[in-house]
């Protein structure tokens, strides 16, 4: 359980400082595939790692069953809105490999999952921000916590053919701009945080929306960053086209 408790903190940790992502998706022939979202926070472990210390905080390197987890707590989270279980019923296909290490200013965190057809992983960004609302408290024999907040935008993929789209739309257009105004004072922070993009197609790309993406020597690898502060202010900027060859 101390497992879970130091995970959690460590997700409250990532999304209250600084931050570099990086999507990776890669796709087969047969449109199946793989999804993972990467966080290294190591230097932000810096900053954070001797306060952890502080408080005798061990390094965990373990791999995170989310489907192990909701049944572990599946009585607790019974008595949840059917909403709120609704939102925490997306993170059972996912797992979490987590490497914190204090003492060696570690932080890494890979949120991924395997898919027969991408659009079954959509929104796996929002999935990662929901992972902090496992909070057990399991002493007070307190229920899960769904007190974060709410997501703003949803991005969906499709894959059909030879065409693949990223696409993000905003959901709830007041909790956005509420969430704008506040990074105000953190933008200094975020200046040099980064989001990145990296797929894996099964055949060469012809053509990508993305005029500043690059790709691979064998044209099957795309990627494409942004600074995070722009994809805070502006889901749609990673919004993406891109048609393969034949």
């Amino acid at each position: 359980m101390k497992r879970i408790h130091f995970f959690i903190m460590a997700i409250a940790v990532v999304f209250a400082t600084s931050c570099n992502f990086t999507e990776e998706i890669t796709i087969n022939e047969d449109g199946s595939g793989k999804l993972s979202i990467n966080f290294d926070g190591s230097e932000l472990m810096e900053m954070a790692g001797e306060e952890m210390m502080k408080d005798n905080e061990k390094a965990v390197d373990s791999l995170i069953s989310f489907k192990d987890i909701l049944e572990e707590k599946k009585d607790s989270i019974a008595q949840l809105s059917p909403e709120e279980q609704a939102k925490l019923k997306k993170l059972e296909r996912f797992n979490m490999h987590m490497l914190m290490d204090p003492e060696a200013k570690q932080m890494k965190f890979d949120l991924f999952s395997e898919f027969k057809n991408v659009n079954e992983v959509n929104d796996a960004f929002n999935a990662f921000q929901s992972a902090s609302t496992l909070g057990p408290n399991s002493n007070q024999g307190n229920q899960p916590k769904i007190g974060g907040e709410e997501p703003t935008t949803e991005v969906n993929y499709n894959y059909s053919g030879n065409t693949f789209s990223r696409t993000a739309k905003i959901i709830d257009q007041e909790l956005f701009q509420q969430s704008i105004d506040s990074l105000q004072g953190a933008e200094m922070f975020l200046s040099g945080s980064t989001y990145t993009l990296k797929y894996h197609f099964p055949k060469r790309v012809k053509s990508a929306s993305a005029e500043g993406a690059t790709f691979s020597a064998d044209g099957k690898t795309l990627i494409y960053e942004v600074k995070f502060l722009d994809l805070m202010k502006d889901p749609s900027v990673l919004d993406l086209e891109v048609e393969l060859e034949n």
